[in-house]
């Protein structure tokens, strides 16, 4: 008969539960040349990349994907959903999301039926306890008009919209109010990048807003 320190050590610990299912949707419509696609890619590996996100991104077996969109019917799961289960899981996620070809160039903006493609992708990680978009772009919908229709339907699904806001340098704000006032569900936020090459870093700050709040 085995004693129960024997039957302790035989048993295998469950696996931790994922935390978050973190869709991360970005712009690739005429707006964004070449020069800013590989802004927005690289900034984008190096975000994951940094230690204190890694960090969280492990702590919470986060689930993590890539939607690239521009016009209507113009949507593509970049990166599929990969379970951040070890550092070297982040590692690989990064230099991918570096490397990722470009799906559509020189197309419309339609924010709305780019959030409804992500939406319907969590099916495929229903045991994850949050679902969170987080969506990026630099203009405000000018095709598809479907943008408040597709919040409403990821607030009924219990999914979280968050957004960085990509402005022009200058004093006004117009990409941040439009994601704050059609794009963004009730309790996410908006962040603002201004430019593409500050990007990086408010991608950063806002995963750890996301993530170490959250798992903390």
């Amino acid at each position: 008969m085995l004693r129960p320190l024997t039957l302790v050590c035989l048993t295998a610990w469950p696996a931790m539960a994922c935390e978050t299912a973190l869709l991360l949707s970005i712009d690739v419509s005429g707006s964004i040349d070449s020069a800013d696609y590989r802004l927005q890619t690289e900034g984008l590996s190096a975000a994951l990349s940094d230690p204190e996100v890694a960090e969280a991104l492990v702590r919470g077996q986060v689930a993590l994907a890539v939607v690239q969109w521009s016009g209507t019917a113009q949507q593509d799961l970049a990166l599929p959903w990969q379970r951040m289960l070890t550092p070297g899981a982040v590692t690989s996620f990064a230099s991918r999301a570096a490397a990722m070809p470009r799906a559509f160039k020189g197309s419309d903006t339609a924010v709305g039926e780019g959030l409804r493609f992500a939406l319907s992708q969590f099916a495929a990680v229903p045991d994850c306890t949050r679902q969170v978009i987080d969506v990026s772009g630099d203009g405000q919908e000018n095709a598809g008009f479907t943008d408040a229709r597709a919040r409403s339907e990821a607030v009924a699904a219990g999914v979280m919209i968050n957004a960085i806001a990509i402005e022009e340098p200058g004093p006004a704000f117009p990409i941040t109010n439009y994601y704050r006032n059609w794009i963004i569900s009730p309790g996410g936020f908006v962040v603002t990048a201004r430019g593409l090459r500050d990007y990086a870093e408010t991608l950063r700050l806002k995963l750890l807003r996301e993530l170490v709040t959250t798992i903390g």
